[in-house]
């Protein structure tokens, strides 16, 4: 089966990263998807293991269609009977990009109805409408340049939702983007555990937990569910084994060395909460402290933090101000690595020095910036 991972815009790199360490050595990207060949079992293991993809979507068709009857048509043509019960509950979920069919919720209705239809003379009932009552089934369809691409989305809610973030504070930062951002820093507990990860603007907890599953390998999706479940044609054995096998794999025992600070006592509060929530409490040590005062004793740190964007604050005047005084804390550690998420503008004018790294990103639609700035590297032994 063909099975695509949505991504965010920038991210496409460090999620081929992570399928490749999963054993997906084949992963294309093509328009915001990464494509991989798998099986049910596939779309048990990437839902609970993937930590930066934004869904598994399962990949039905592709045809051409610049007219009704052709979409219509097309969606027919799909044996929906081996997916979807008489009282399964379809949600049309498409999109349209330099194509002729661009009406979306009129397309949508145009699918959804050869879809009923062929349910409807496949199950022999003869029925022209359906109760929808039964399990959830998200049906996309994307239309580039007049070619439909129908999917089924495995996973339901988005992969983001980790299920430990229950309460937030302003501005979290979404939880594959800030696992992304993670694995593209030196933070590697695989070959260092002890190696210092802070970020001393936490808000919710988001950086510190991430940076904790990631450090005792605990998979992002082990605590949530997903819409494959629940339909008829997928055993649930296999999603019994995903998790088995992420159970397996968890590293709890490793000695880390992770820090979440936040100035607002509430947001530590929140944090705490989701991290034990994630099974991760243990690991982190959070504090309500000023991110201007933060300093440390042990050399080679990471440091990663999406710092107020001006909503916890007064204006960007403010901003500004913290980011100066931050910068100068954070210079005092010259053998650290920074990485600044922040769609603040010219924050290397406040921070205080050029980014020695720069890249583009967009969180809750918002244009960002990821800023990385490199210390000296260790010594080697």
């Amino acid at each position: 089966m063909q099975l695509l991972i949505p991504v965010a815009a920038g991210v496409e790199q460090t999620v081929k990263r992570q399928l490749f360490k999963l054993g997906y050595e084949k992963a294309p990207a093509e328009n915001g998807r990464i494509a991989v060949e798998g099986d049910f079992q596939d779309i048990a293991r990437l839902n609970i293991f993937l930590r930066s993809g934004e869904r598994v979507l399962l990949q039905l068709a592709r045809f051409p269609a610049a007219t009704f009857d052709e979409l219509f048509d097309g969606f027919y043509s799909i044996p929906w009977e081996n997916y979807l019960t008489m009282r399964s509950k379809i949600v049309m979920d498409g999109k349209s990009v330099q194509s002729t069919l661009a009406a979306i919720k009129v397309s949508g209705g145009v699918a959804k109805k050869a879809i009923i239809r062929r349910l409807g003379d496949k199950l022999r009932s003869g029925r022209k409408t359906f109760a929808e009552d039964g399990a959830r089934t998200i049906v996309g369809f994307s239309i580039f340049k007049d070619e439909v691409t129908v999917t089924i989305d495995t996973s339901g809610e988005g992969l983001h939702k980790r299920g430990y973030r229950t309460l937030s504070v302003a501005a979290p930062i979404k939880e594959t983007l800030a696992a992304a951002i993670i694995d593209s820093t030196f933070y590697n507990p695989d070959r260092d555990s002890e190696k210092p990860f802070a970020d001393p603007f936490c808000g919710s907890g988001t950086f510190p937990i991430e940076a904790a599953l990631k450090a005792w390998n605990i998979a992002p999706g082990i605590n949530r569910g997903f819409d494959f479940e629940h339909w008829e044609f997928i055993d649930k054995n296999y999603l019994l084994q995903a998790r088995e096998e992420a159970k397996d794999g968890e590293t709890r025992a490793r000695k880390v060395n992770i820090y979440g600070g936040d100035l607002d006592g509430r947001a530590i509060e929140i944090a705490r909460k989701h991290a034990r929530q994630a099974g991760v409490l243990e690991a982190i040590d959070f504090r309500q402290a000023d991110a201007r005062n933060f300093q440390s004793a042990t050399p080679h740190g990471v440091l990663a933090c999406n710092p107020p964007y001006g909503e916890r604050l007064l204006d960007e005047r403010e901003v500004q101000a913290l980011m100066r005084e931050f910068g100068k804390a954070f210079f005092a550690l010259p053998d650290w690595n920074a990485y600044i998420f922040t769609s603040l503008p010219e924050l290397e004018r406040y921070f205080g020095k050029r980014a020695d790294k720069k890249k583009k990103f967009s969180n809750a639609n918002l244009p960002c910036g990821l800023y990385s700035y490199f210390g000296k590297p260790p010594k080697s032994l």
